[in-house]
């Protein structure tokens, strides 16, 4: 089963995995094929339950400005100590995965919200927690430890003012 693993995301890194579906968008035509998220954290769950550190790049801008959609990468790894405040973690909720930042804890309870986001929460228990994020691997090769995001936890009511900045400005 490691093998399988292993294998399904060495095929995740090189983009190639003709055993799938390909994307159907009309009139395209590629050979660029994709695996399915639940394939892909199966893959994932599997590596972390042995002990292995997983490197995967996360979608989407909910993790904005501190993980930007497909430049940087996250290293992921099974929950050594207990969860906190402030860390960022990957949890499967109903047949989404969704990479965000602990927002409150209430005994396994977890609410979630990412960086990026002005209000929405999610909420999970802690059975849904896949891994947490140990690095992240920024595009120009440096590679920071998340921290708890206190500063930016703390300004959330101005948070919009400085995505609407980031977004337009810098990238």
């Amino acid at each position: 089963m490691r093998k399988f693993a292993e294998w399904i995301l060495r095929m995740m890194r090189h983009v190639v995995q003709p055993f799938l579906k390909k994307p159907a968008s009309p009139g395209v035509v590629s050979d660029k094929r994709t695996i399915g998220d639940d394939n892909y954290f199966m893959a994932v769950r599997m590596l972390l339950d042995e002990g292995k550190e997983v490197l995967f790049t996360p979608k989407g801008d909910s993790m904005l400005p501190f993980i930007k959609n497909g430049r940087d990468s996250v290293v992921l790894a099974s929950l050594s100590r207990p969860l906190e405040v402030g860390d960022i973690i990957l949890v499967k909720i109903g047949p989404k995965y969704i990479m965000h930042r602990i927002f409150a804890l209430d005994g396994d309870r977890i609410t979630l919200m990412g960086d990026g986001n002005i209000k929405g929460k999610e909420h999970c228990t802690l059975k849904d927690v896949i891994g947490i994020v140990t690095e992240i691997h920024k595009e120009s090769g440096k590679v920071v430890k998340p921290g708890k995001g206190r500063f930016w936890r703390a300004i959330r009511p101005l948070r919009l003012f400085f995505l609407v900045f980031y977004k337009r400005v810098i990238l």
